[in-house]
């Protein structure tokens, strides 16, 4: 089994880690860093990886220290389908299977429209279900289906197997579009997840 990554020499290898890590330790910023305004110049691919189910990978090793994951992620920032880690100084491109994030606690209190969801995720982002923080669905492989929900700045996070099963078990059917649509309704919106008629032998993957 691999090592896990730990912060020293192992993840200061190569200059771009470097610098990514200097231009970190100099920002310290309180809050969420505001990468939407920051627009540094491009400068290469950084060999990070983030796994569909949410290991941080650096140099084909998990990052061990959760604390340098929520470091990376707080940089984190989409354009397009591409993802980047960004600082007032610096661009760098990594890879993502999935999701970057994932989310691996529920709380649910209420029913139907009135129904509040409340979301953490592996960095220990917390959001609600509502119109900042939407859920979608995608099928997956052998009839599966994956959910999301929106985190920040076009970045999702997918929920553990554990809570698809919990928030599946939420769901309802309702007419859509006129076609009756299972999906679940939250923070005063219904969120369909797929047509009633396909709900018969779905699996969750």
């Amino acid at each position: 089994m691999p090592q896990a990554a730990e912060a020293g020499p192992a993840m200061s290898s190569g200059p771009a880690m470097e610098r990514l890590m200097a231009a970190l330790g100099d920002t310290k910023p309180r809050g969420a860093p505001p990468v939407e305004r920051w627009n540094p110049p491009f400068c290469g691919d950084l060999d990070m990886r983030v796994a569909a189910d949410g290991t941080w990978f650096y140099l084909g090793t998990p990052i061990g220290r959760p604390a340098l994951v929520k470091l990376f992620s707080s940089v984190l920032k989409r354009e397009g389908d591409e993802h980047f880690l960004v600082t007032p100084v610096e661009k760098v491109r990594i890879q993502v299977e999935d999701a970057p994030l994932q989310a691996v606690e529920m709380q649910v209190d209420g029913e139907g429209d009135g129904r509040a969801i409340a979301l953490r995720t592996s960095v220990d982002d917390l959001v609600s279900v509502g119109p900042d923080h939407g859920l979608r669905f995608e099928r997956a492989a052998k009839d599966g289906l994956k959910p999301y929900v929106h985190v920040r700045r076009g970045l999702w996070a997918r929920l553990t197997r554990a809570l698809t099963y919990d928030l599946l078990a939420l769901g309802e059917i309702r007419e859509v579009g006129g076609e009756a649509q299972f999906g679940i309704a939250a923070g005063g919106t219904f969120y369909p997840a797929l047509p009633a008629r396909e709900i018969e032998g779905l699996d969750i993957s």
